[in-house]
This record gives C-alpha cells, structure tokens and sequence, in this order.
C-alpha cells in the first residue's frame, strides 16, 4: 500500500506493507506530472513500514531512474533497514540529485524542503 501527498514541489511517500507494481505506477504518475508543473521534484520517501517488493518492483524502479532521474533535486529516505540504506546510496550514482537517508520524520522533511 502506498499513500502520496503533494505540497509545492515536495512529494511525500509513505509505503506500508508489501510494495507492488501498482504502487510503483501510482508513484510514476504523480513524479512524472509534477516534474512538468515543477523545474525539479524533491521526495521523501517513508520506507520504515515497507516490508517487502516484488521483483518487479526493483525492475521497474531500474527503468524509471534511467529516464526520469534527472527530475529530483532531493530525496529523502526515512529507513532503518541497513539493505534500504545500501539500496538508496547505490541510487545515487544513477540520479542527478542528492540522496540523504534518515531514521526519523521531522529530519528528513527538514533537509528535502531547505
């Protein structure tokens, strides 16, 4: 399950469960229309409640960085998975923006938005 909200030129993801493709497209839809409202999207991705992704899942988050990555200017991940962690820093040699993982809430919304 995924949950998005949108505030200026914030997108904020929480995903709960197991994240699945459908999730995966939702998230799409919502970055690629406000990239071409906004210059460059920031994101603050909630994975603390993520507890897995299909395969096709990481597939896809393959393909949509190689098109889409020069569209974020930050990102915020919110995670104490070590595995999630490791998965977001080898992200950033993909994404032309600047990737920062955090343990709680109220930092990570502090950096994405300053």
């Amino acid at each position: 399950m995924i949950t998005i909200e949108e505030t200026d030129n914030l997108i904020n993801v929480a995903i709960f469960g197991e994240f699945t493709l459908a999730d995966y497209k939702e998230f799409e839809e919502q970055v690629i229309y406000k990239s071409r409202s906004e210059s460059r999207v920031n994101l603050l991705l909630d994975w603390r409640d993520m507890l897995s992704y299909t395969v096709d899942v990481a597939w896809e988050d393959i393909k949509f960085i190689r098109q889409h990555g020069s569209e974020f200017n930050r990102i915020a991940i919110i995670t104490n998975n070590q595995w999630q962690a490791w998965g977001a820093w080898v992200s950033n040699l993909f994404i032309d923006a600047n990737i920062r993982v955090f343990s709680d809430y109220p930092g990570a919304r502090a950096w994405v938005v300053a």
